[in-house]
């Protein structure tokens, strides 16, 4: 009988496990949000309102500005020292020369070893999969909808992913761990087995802004007043599991809990981008996040107040700089607790901030800085 291996943050699997996956939890897997249209409506699909239905295109967190916007896909890699990409939507076979594209550039760029995955429902431009796979795509993720999970043999995927497995490429199932469906999710896995698929990840499920009025509606609540997953599906997967375990299938089977991604995937991602963008003045915390002091001016341009800085208070310029973006100016913290609260009292608005090293800078506190 295979073992069941707990992992990190309740995740846990039954091998074989993908190598994208183990990637993932190093914070190594660049995310390529390459299209957010999809030719399904899942109600359970995470996206936000901001990428979900939209032909926009993200490398992380950075948005680039169209398709051919390929250096910032290719320094994002370069940022938190990727040793492969998972390519996602919406669903990229909707856009699928553009993945052919950067399937194309990130093998040329980073060598046949970069790491490459997917995830589809496959439900349109399926027959181009062979392309990708031609031009170095690693792995493919099927998503067969709900409805289907009893029985497969009548889904419209079924001939697709029979066809890939005569591919160079490793097949699996990836699914959202639906609550009470253990009866669905396990039929699924074992006629995955019986196709000889590699393995299938279940995924917690997991409140967003854009499915939230879907769950609620549905008796969906989420598990604890901390987090964002959904109550049951973490039960749901650990008997799916055991299941699986106790039919020993050769099948792998894996478990990815929401507080994996959040306190593994993305803070091993954010950790490693943070030693690529630090500049002299950021403290980098052990989570990753960046902490600085900011200066918003009054009456002064940026201009005139870094000046100021720069030969009234005698800040080198390697622990300032002029953010044009967000109007203000960035300075070190231990710098600014000295000459802050003189600057408040001239009418500045001072600040120590964290926020991420990600391309968006999402802000999470900031502390002003008082006036003498």
């Amino acid at each position: 009988m295979k073992k069941i291996t707990p992992w990190l943050h309740d995740s846990t699997y039954v091998a074989p496990l993908s190598p994208a996956c183990r990637m993932c939890a190093k914070g190594e897997k660049m995310v390529v949000l390459v299209t957010g249209v999809c030719s399904t409506k899942c109600f359970y699909c995470p996206l936000s309102f901001k990428k979900g239905g939209t032909d926009r295109i993200f490398a992380d967190e950075w948005e680039l500005d169209n398709e051919r916007d390929t250096e910032k896909l290719v320094r994002e890699a370069e940022y938190i020292e990727a040793s492969g990409a998972g390519i996602t939507g919406g669903d990229p076979l909707v856009v699928w020369q553009r993945v052919k594209t950067y399937i194309t550039l990130l093998k040329k760029t980073f060598g046949e070893s970069f790491h490459i995955h997917l995830y589809t429902s496959a439900l349109k431009n399926a027959d181009y999969l062979s392309d990708l796979v031609a031009a170095g795509l690693d792995e493919i993720r099927f998503h067969p909808l709900p409805h289907t999970w009893l029985n497969m043999d009548t889904s419209p995927i079924k001939k697709t992913i029979e066809h890939m497995m005569e591919s160079s490429a490793d097949v699996g199932i990836e699914i959202p761990v639906l609550p009470k469906k253990d009866k669905e999710i396990f039929s699924l896995i074992s006629w995955a087995d019986q196709q000889g698929l590699r393995w299938v990840n279940l995924n917690e499920l997991e409140f967003s802004e854009r499915n939230c009025n879907d769950f609620l509606s549905r008796g969906y609540r989420v598990k604890n007043t901390i987090s964002a997953a959904v109550k049951g599906s973490q039960e749901t997967a650990g008997k799916i599991i055991k299941m699986s375990q106790k039919e020993n299938l050769k099948i792998g089977v894996h478990y990815c809990s929401v507080s994996f991604k959040d306190g593994v995937q993305l803070k091993n991602r954010i950790i490693r981008r943070a030693k690529h963008i630090a500049t002299p003045y950021d403290v980098i915390t052990k989570e990753g996040t960046l902490i600085k002091g900011v200066i918003y001016p009054s009456d002064r341009s940026l201009e005139s107040l870094l000046s100021l800085l720069q030969k009234t208070n005698k800040i080198p310029s390697r622990l300032l700089h002029l953010d044009y973006e967000k109007e203000r100016i960035e300075i070190a913290a231990w710098m600014l607790e000295k000459i802050g609260p003189q600057l408040t009292k001239q009418g500045y608005r001072c600040f120590i901030i964290e926020e991420y090293p990600t391309a968006d800078r999402l802000e999470v506190e900031r502390t002003p800085i008082p006036e003498l």
